[in-house]
């Protein structure tokens, strides 16, 4: 089944909103008749500023993190309502780093996935294991409970899911293609065991030190529809080259 490439960059911490406006306009001068889905996550100070920057193109807007309720005394946070009402159309949960930094568990991602599609939001979910359980033989087992506890009675329609071992992200190492396409089969063959045909629509993304010199073998394998790209979607230098990779 034919499933559009999708490739998200992951902006992380990183760009004022002067310079998120100049990359969205370099963005929009090199991504020109591509026949790939395209999102941004800026964090959060700019989402309004690249929204009106990308009006017109077919860049979508996402957010990098929410919280599961959508109003109420919850200093600091950022709800799907909102996120919503200021224009994206996707939004991470569950990345590593909000995993190892802020202590976001399993339970947290599946409420915030939840909450994201009860406000029409599409949430892109992140898996992944450590270098440790890799090495203990455990990848798949990490993995696929992730899936599990994160999409359990979730619709998955609306549901992006980005495979990044931990030990692959801002590393400079990258899971080899067959190694990558081993996790992105297993996690396919999960979610068609639990969800049923739907998991063939499913877009699976890659993450993990991506970059224009390995995107292209990464993204030929059959189970990987495209990437979740951090530091290297910070230039259009180099988002723009693994974006045409994915066309």
């Amino acid at each position: 089944m034919s499933r559009r490439p999708f490739i998200a960059g992951n902006w992380k911490l990183h760009k004022t909103v002067a310079e998120a406006r100049e990359l969205i306009h370099e963005l929009r001068r090199e991504l020109v008749d591509v026949d790939v889905e395209v999102a941004v996550a800026p964090p959060m100070t700019a989402l309004d500023a690249v929204r009106q920057a990308l009006e017109g193109s077919s860049i979508h807007l996402a957010a990098q993190n929410t919280y599961h309720e959508s109003t109420g005394a919850y200093t600091g946070e950022v709800s799907p309502l909102l996120l919503a009402d200021v224009g994206c159309r996707y939004c991470i949960v569950g990345h590593s780093e909000r995993r190892s930094l802020f202590g976001e568990t399993d339970a947290g991602v599946h409420a915030k996935a939840a909450a994201l599609l009860d406000h029409g939001l599409s949430p892109i979910v992140c898996v992944g294991e450590r270098l440790e359980e890799r090495e203990a033989g455990r990848a798949l087992e990490v993995v696929l409970g992730q899936i599990e506890a994160a999409l359990e009675g979730l619709a998955l329609e609306e549901v992006v899911v980005a495979y990044e071992p931990v030990w692959a992200i801002g590393t400079g190492r990258t899971a080899s293609p067959q190694d990558a396409q081993e996790v992105h089969e297993a996690i396919r063959t999960h979610l068609a065991a639990t969800h049923g045909p739907v998991a063939q629509r499913v877009r699976i993304l890659y993450g993990g030190s991506v970059k224009p010199a390995n995107a292209a073998e990464l993204l030929a394998q059959p189970d990987i529809d495209g990437a979740l790209v951090g530091g290297a979607s910070l230039q259009a230098a180099t988002f723009a080259p693994i974006v045409k990779s994915a066309s």
